[in-house]
């Protein structure tokens, strides 16, 4: 694992610019192992265009998206992810994400869509086929090793009950969970989570914190979030970054955010008070 004073994740003089327009000018900012960094920012601000950047749906215009990666036993290397395809990037970086809209197989079962994140090592060790056909030892210590992952991810969502169930039945704070943990089951370096607290309740929202935390804790990922609800970020956040017009405006913990004169400047142009409760998590922004 990538010592924790070391970055995993480092974001330098990022630029993407869509014809006439930047959407991301310039930013720079890092992401630890093992912590939650939320990215944070007025509606238009440039949220979702740094993630396509990191998870390689746009390639940018300028800058570089360093990953650490393991090198062997004592060493590590640097993987600029603004130079690699978006299938590298999930494959060698070990970069996973989910999007605003749920993207669950919802025809699949519950448990078919925790074994389909799994398909790429399932391939590799049945030989593209063949070694599967025959029932080759490896292929069927890989599968089961896939299916007792997909089963631990189920239980630790409170799931396991509903494994045969199809994943469009399940209510929607299940499939947001869901998704999150078809992630897991990638084993990622780092999980890019884009506003997934969008249209869950109290409850479900609880729950959600309780699951990132035990991201976070129990194996070592670090966490990139893109969230509105106030009260999620400044509760399960180590370190939050605020964008405005595409530019880093405020960077550091949620404490420090929450105060910035900067940041209730950007936010609508509220009033110092108003905002504090907005950013205390007395509504989403």
């Amino acid at each position: 694992m990538t010592p924790p004073t070391e970055p995993l994740l480092k974001v330098e003089h990022l630029v993407m610019k869509f014809g006439g327009l930047t959407a991301v000018a310039g930013l720079s900012f890092a992401a630890k192992a093992g912590h939650i960094t939320a990215l944070i920012g007025p509606n238009g601000a440039g949220k979702t265009t740094v993630f396509n950047c990191i998870t390689g749906f746009y390639r940018p215009t300028s800058g570089r998206i360093a990953l650490t990666a393991p090198d062997g036993l004592q060493s590590s290397t640097h993987l600029d992810l603004a130079r690699m395809a978006d299938f590298q990037i999930a494959r060698r970086a070990k970069v996973a994400r989910t999007f605003q809209n749920i993207r669950l197989f919802a025809g699949m079962t519950v448990l078919e869509n925790l074994m389909v994140a799994q398909h790429a090592a399932l391939m590799r060790a049945s030989g593209f086929s063949l070694l599967g056909l025959i029932g080759a030892a490896s292929y069927k210590a890989t599968e089961r090793a896939a299916v007792d992952r997909a089963v631990a991810w189920l239980d630790r969502i409170a799931l396991t009950h509903r494994a045969d169930d199809p994943a469009g039945a399940l209510p929607y704070g299940d499939q947001r969970r869901l998704e999150i943990a078809r992630c897991m089951c990638t084993q990622p370096r780092l999980l890019c989570l884009d506003e997934p607290a969008a249209g869950l309740n109290a409850r479900e929202s609880s729950d959600l914190n309780a699951l990132l935390r035990d991201i976070r804790d129990q194996h070592g990922t670090a966490i990139l979030l893109i969230e509105h609800d106030m009260s999620v970020v400044m509760e399960i956040s180590d370190h939050v970054v605020v964008l405005d017009y595409g530019r880093r405006i405020s960077d550091g913990t949620p404490a420090h955010v929450r105060a910035d004169p900067n940041v209730i400047k950007a936010y609508l142009g509220q009033e110092h008070d108003e905002l504090a409760d907005t950013l205390n998590g007395g509504e989403a922004v």
